[in-house]
């Protein structure tokens, strides 16, 4: 069954007059010429509408795709008026979804070859994933946290309908379990890069060597083309879960737009000054490369004195940079340097992750998706499939349900964004997003919740009451 059907410096003579140009290794999707922009000089390129996901072709190649926000606030609108009576409806502060119970619900629709209801697909409304339970007793592996109404957006992607948060999507969850399995071997890292090859960096020094100081205000359009076309397409990797999932799809888009905001081509409705303005052309190393990643804050797990309830008490995610250089033949080096305006873009994007989050959606689900990955680490840690003796074979069995329905993301053509001020060519290129979610369940990193809040909140509503059928309650 288809869970859902849809198919640098470079040295003295890279130094050009008067120009900066700033290179990102991301889709450049549509762009308007709308003027100003996250870097705040002239001649940025900016969306014209918020971007509201992304696209991949035939060829594997990864574009945005913009929807005007006001068809987003008419859609939960409509469904706040037109909501159909049902308990999964409702909002509360805390549902709980037995992760087997789902199971058997699930293989009764794939017996029948019936499509799955909105109910599952949404995880009966659940917007993040607070606690992790076990119950001995009924042997149910549970999900919990908050939970209200749900709706598809303009993008056709299910929203709560009160906050417009986006939900917990089951095929989300079918990843991330997969990644940490009943049998079989657990991953060690989730993780998505976008690079360029080095024919690419080696091709683009030869022709910032052939213009060498020669370039001028009248050049930025043959420069932005030269370096775009000997950059060419960059590769994305993917590792620890199928590239063809929403999963992989939500860590590639969260991963080259924050690099688009970095070099000022994508503007946050949260104030984030880029890194384009805050470098300083006059000190900025001639080949400096600046390459960006997301990782989890792997702090902030707590856990009951029995293990049988683990808590994420914090959401956070962090954007670090590392400095690297571009040698001749195109390989990347490490530095270990510090730099200033890429540690003050990563800094102050951080700290505001979580406002980010509250209006931009792929930020939002980033958080989702690594708070998720956890859990499913700590299902697989403490061995509650094993308790329960569960093997998931319908979740786990991408033939009986299928979510790798996605085109593979392979390829990612250059940005450019050419900026006047200074004179030196500065490029940040590469990144990614990287999360080992076994960290966060280290002796060092976890706490013992020795008051027996956990416990309480565990046994506060049980499963042993529940009707034939029925895996969700509140």
């Amino acid at each position: 069954m288809r869970l859902i059907d849809r198919q640098f410096s470079f040295h003295a003579l890279t130094r050009f007059a008067l120009a900066a140009l700033f290179v990102a290794l991301l889709a450049p999707a549509s762009f308007s010429q709308d003027g100003g922009g996250g870097g705040g000089d002239g001649g940025d390129i900016i969306f014209g509408n918020p971007p509201a996901g992304v696209d991949v072709d035939a060829q594997g190649v990864l574009k945005v795709r913009t929807v005007d926000p006001r068809l987003n606030r008419q859609r939960l609108m409509q469904a706040r008026a037109n909501a159909a009576p049902g308990e999964s409806m409702e909002t509360s502060k805390l549902r709980k979804v037995s992760l087997n119970r789902l199971e058997k619900a699930v293989a009764e629709y794939v017996e029948a070859n019936r499509t799955l209801p909105a109910e599952m697909l949404a995880m009966a409304g659940l917007t993040s994933v607070e606690y992790v339970f076990y119950y001995p007793e009924t042997k149910d592996i549970v999900l919990a946290g908050p939970a209200e109404g749900y709706v598809t957006d303009a993008s056709e992607r299910f929203v709560g309908i009160e906050s417009g948060r986006p939900s917990l999507l089951l095929e989300d969850v079918i990843v991330a379990l997969r990644a940490f399995p009943a049998q079989g071997k657990s991953a060690r890292v989730i993780s998505v890069s976008i690079d360029p090859t080095p024919e690419g960096l080696q091709r683009m020094q030869k022709f910032l060597l052939q213009v060498g100081g020669r370039a001028g205000r009248g050049d930025t359009m043959q420069l932005v083309r030269g370096l775009k076309q000997n950059l060419g397409l960059q590769t994305v990797t993917i590792e620890g879960i199928p590239a063809a999932t929403h999963f992989a799809r939500v860590l590639v888009e969260a991963d080259y737009r924050m690099k688009l905001i970095g070099i000022g081509l994508e503007q946050l409705p949260v104030p984030v000054r880029s890194y384009v303005a805050r470098t300083n052309p006059a000190t900025a190393s001639a080949n400096s490369m600046e390459r960006w990643y997301f990782q989890p804050n792997y702090d902030g797990v707590s856990v009951s004195e029995d293990n049988l309830a683990m808590r994420i008490n914090e959401r956070g995610v962090q954007l670090v940079g590392a400095n690297e250089r571009v040698q001749g033949d195109g390989v990347r080096v490490g530095t270990g340097r510090v730099n200033r305006a890429s540690q003050g873009f990563t800094k102050e994007f951080t700290e505001k992750y979580n406002l980010i989050a509250d209006q931009v959606r792929v930020y939002a689900e980033l958080r989702q998706l690594i708070d998720l990955s956890i859990a499913a680490a700590y299902i697989h840690e403490q061995d509650f499939y094993g308790q329960a003796n569960w093997a998931m074979p319908i979740l786990g069995n991408e033939s009986a349900v299928s979510v790798e329905t996605y085109t593979v993301p392979e390829k990612v053509e250059t940005a450019v964004n050419a900026i006047w001020r200074g004179n030196t060519l500065m490029t940040p290129l590469g990144g990614g997003v990287n999360m080992q979610p076994r960290i966060a369940l280290n002796d060092d990193r976890v706490t013992i919740d020795t008051e027996g809040q956990h416990v309480q909140v565990k046994q506060s509503s049980g499963p042993e009451q529940l009707a034939p059928g029925q895996w969700w309650w509140d």
